[in-house]
């Protein structure tokens, strides 16, 4: 496998450029390219797919995996190159059964073979599935591999392509809980079929752009409403962040029904679960209070784990990212599952149809281990999300009618290790005491510990939970508007000073584009993958704008500007 490798689909990007040899996150060359040959695959799942349901022929199975694949390949998800090597070998074996099962359509149809061309990413199968043959085949198929693609272009593709891996992200979370959407699916395809079209113009890929972010407002939706109806609303909680005697277990990710699965599976053990980085707003589903060793969070943001999976003591499950190297210390009590995967550590098996996943492995490990070792002792609110939100509307607008409240300013997204987030720990307590902070995803962990104080009974920062609840946030938003009878929410007195970092979050800001929202400002760096006319495009179209520094910021923000 070649050593050489680029990538700039997350904020980390190399010098704001691109990892050319490693990647920032520490993803290897080789798990780089490996993903990058994958992407290309899914693309060819997407001509037969395209093209089979202009016939009637759908394999849902497949349209599924696309997701699950592309899933795999967002910033933090997935090291682990065997894992990849058999995500190829599916996705080609699945590309193949559509396309025989399309031809076979066709010619039932129109009566003659199937004379049509056929890409090269449609039909390209390897001699082996080995780390040789599929490293050749990568360099060829990679985002620079075109060296006389308009960059504009590439830009746009690109964009395209993150947006549909956060998307895909919150479809397959939704499709876990048993809310399903094929046309999320379809549409998928229909994108990864449209980025391989040579003549799309730049004018049609950024409508495309767009209609990615309506389509992610979908996905959206869908993921809460399978979390609420599985769940319950979220409810307004307070949040241990010490901890209790005996083992525990710690759970880190995303995916609320591996929590949900553990929990019941330890009840009665003796051990304790905890949360860590973006489970933290689980506890705020009334479905989990039931569970009294359900023990509350533990540590930070996702980019401490590498201290604080240490210091925990007990075994760890990453349910899906952000996983950064372990240490030799805990790699053997780290497991992960779902989409997620590190060399060297244990992988929990997909669930069987009606069955759990098995987490006895973990729950034996974990009454072998000491008690975890305080970090904090103190509490932290969460469970704002929409509902509510809504419940508390009549506060929320008293509170904006007698002054109290003169701006809300939405600071969700991603967290990250660069210096330069420190940037939103310093907005966070610039700003005036007259103004309420809306958040969601990791980002909150630059500020949600500090104390702000209160604005007519609520704490001034308001947490809708994790990145797949930014749905809340513009819920949020919409009820505003309704509220104080605006037509645009773009003359509500709310900013948006956003973080991100990965995918998730480029499908979010999609999402706000097409929503029409305008002013975003967006940190600590515009996305690398963005060429110099695109932003241009985003700025005379949306006043997109990067962060500046903390007081210029403050300053625009309070007066709307």
């Amino acid at each position: 496998m070649p050593d050489a490798m680029f990538c700039y689909q997350c904020q980390e990007a190399m010098k704001n450029l691109g990892c050319t040899t490693r990647g920032v996150c520490g993803k290897t060359a080789e798990v780089s390219n490996l993903q990058d040959l994958l992407v290309y695959l899914l693309k060819g799942i997407a001509f037969w797919g395209t093209r089979g349901r202009a016939l009637g022929v759908i394999h849902a199975e497949t349209d599924l995996f696309v997701a699950q694949a592309l899933f795999a390949t967002i910033t933090n998800a997935n090291f682990d190159p065997d894992r990849f090597i058999e995500l190829i070998s599916q996705a080609v074996s699945r590309r193949d059964a559509l396309q025989e099962a399309v031809q076979a359509r066709w010619e039932q149809q129109h009566g003659e073979p199937w004379a049509d061309s056929v890409a090269d990413w449609a039909a390209w199968t390897p001699e082996a599935y080995n780390l040789e043959v599929l490293g050749e085949k990568s360099l060829q198929v990679g985002v620079m591999a075109d060296e006389t693609l308009d960059e504009d272009i590439r830009s746009l593709r690109e964009l395209i392509i993150y947006g549909l891996k956060g998307m895909a992200a919150y479809t397959e979370h939704a499709y876990v809980l048993g809310e399903e959407d094929p046309e999320l699916l379809f549409f998928m395809q229909d994108m990864l079929e449209a980025v391989t079209t040579a003549d799309h113009s730049v004018d049609a890929l950024t409508a495309f752009v767009l209609k990615t972010g309506a389509m992610g407002l979908r996905a959206m939706a869908l993921l809460d409403q399978a979390n609420t109806g599985t769940f319950g609303h979220p409810e307004i909680t307070q949040v241990s962040l010490g901890v209790r005697p005996g083992p525990g277990i710690l759970v880190s990710g995303h995916d609320l029904l591996d929590l949900d699965e553990l929990l019941q599976q330890t009840q009665g053990t003796g051990v304790n679960v905890y949360t860590h980085s973006e489970m933290l707003p689980a506890h705020a589903y009334p479905a989990f209070k039931k569970h009294p060793h359900f023990a509350g969070n533990y540590g930070g943001s996702w980019w401490h784990q590498r201290e604080e999976f240490e210091s925990f003591g007990g075994p760890i499950l990453m349910t899906t990212n952000c996983i950064v190297k372990p240490k030799e210390s805990y790699i053997d009590r780290l497991f992960t599952t779902g989409q997620a995967g590190y060399p060297g550590c244990a992988h929990i098996p997909d669930r069987k149809p009606g069955e759990q996943k098995d987490f006895s492995v973990l729950i034996a490990l974990a009454k072998t281990c000491p008690d975890p070792t305080p970090l904090e002792d103190k509490a932290i609110t969460t469970g704002f999300a929409r509902q509510t939100v809504l419940e508390h509307a009549g506060a929320v607008i008293d509170a904006v009618n007698s002054g109290e409240i003169k701006r809300f300013v939405v600071m969700g997204g991603c967290d990250g290790r660069s210096k330069t987030r420190q940037y939103f720990t310093d907005v966070a307590e610039t700003l005036p005491e007259d103004a309420m902070i809306l958040t969601a995803g990791c980002a909150k962990y630059r500020y949600n510990k500090l104390e702000l104080g209160e604005i007519n009974g609520l704490p001034r920062v308001l947490d809708a939970g994790q990145c797949n609840d930014s749905y809340s946030l513009i819920r949020t938003a919409q009820a505003l508007a309704e509220a104080f009878k605006v037509q645009d929410v773009n003359d509500l007195p709310i900013s948006y000073d956003i973080a991100w970092y990965e995918q998730k979050a480029v499908i979010v800001l999609l999402v706000l584009l097409h929503l029409g929202i305008r002013k975003i400002r967006l940190g600590p760096t515009l996305p690398a993958f963005l060429s110099p006319n695109v932003v241009s495009v985003l700025v005379r179209n949306f006043d997109l704008q990067p962060t500046a520094s903390v007081l210029e910021d403050v300053t625009a923000i309070m007066a709307g500007e």
